[in-house]
């Protein structure tokens, strides 16, 4: 009860959605809830639920409508994933079938470098550069976080609004020619 009303538990909640959301739209749901990362350039941010809890929840489970869905969603879920769009991004190019790519993902040197999505093999990044990448501020970070993971070694992917809006197709063909350029033969 909250203020007289009653509520369920985020866990709980994520479980009712799984009637209601699509695939992609539920992983982007468990991986707000299960985010977490301590980078040096902000607050260190701490999960609504962590990931064991939300996974142990709907584990332990049985027979309630969503259910399914919800044990996929939990199954393709990742820690350190600050956006939907992010998630889309990750879902997108596991599906076409490209190397994995882990979420914040810490690039060394110092200071560390943590890109959005990153394939340690071949040495490849994606950031996607959401409305928040916009202001002056952000701007000048993600131009020295440019500098400095280039500087590494690593071919970054921007990923835009309007490249998703042109489809999966092309979105996976920039990985593609990232991947490529760092030795990858698929």
């Amino acid at each position: 009860m909250i203020d007289g009303v009653p509520v369920t538990t985020p866990a709980r909640t994520f479980l009712d959605l799984g009637t209601l959301l699509g695939l992609n739209d539920l992983v982007a749901v468990a991986d707000f809830l299960v985010c977490e990362h301590d980078r040096y350039f902000e607050p260190p941010k701490f999960p609504v639920v962590p990931a064991e809890t939300l996974a142990s929840y709907i584990a332990g489970k049985r027979s309630i409508r969503g259910l399914q869905a919800a044990r996929t969603a939990v199954e393709l879920m990742r820690v350190g994933v600050d956006s939907p769009p992010e998630t889309r991004l990750r879902l997108m190019l596991q599906r076409a079938g490209l190397p994995e790519f882990t979420t914040n993902y810490a690039i060394a040197g110092s200071p560390e470098v943590s890109p959005d999505l990153a394939c340690e093999e071949f040495k490849t990044s994606g950031e996607y550069e959401g409305e928040v990448h916009k202001t002056p501020e952000k701007q000048l970070f993600d131009s020295t976080r440019d500098e400095r993971t280039a500087a590494r070694g690593w071919l970054q992917v921007k990923v835009y609004k309007a490249d998703m809006r042109r489809g999966d197709a092309h979105v996976v063909d920039m990985f593609k020619r990232a991947l490529r350029q760092h030795g990858w033969r698929g």
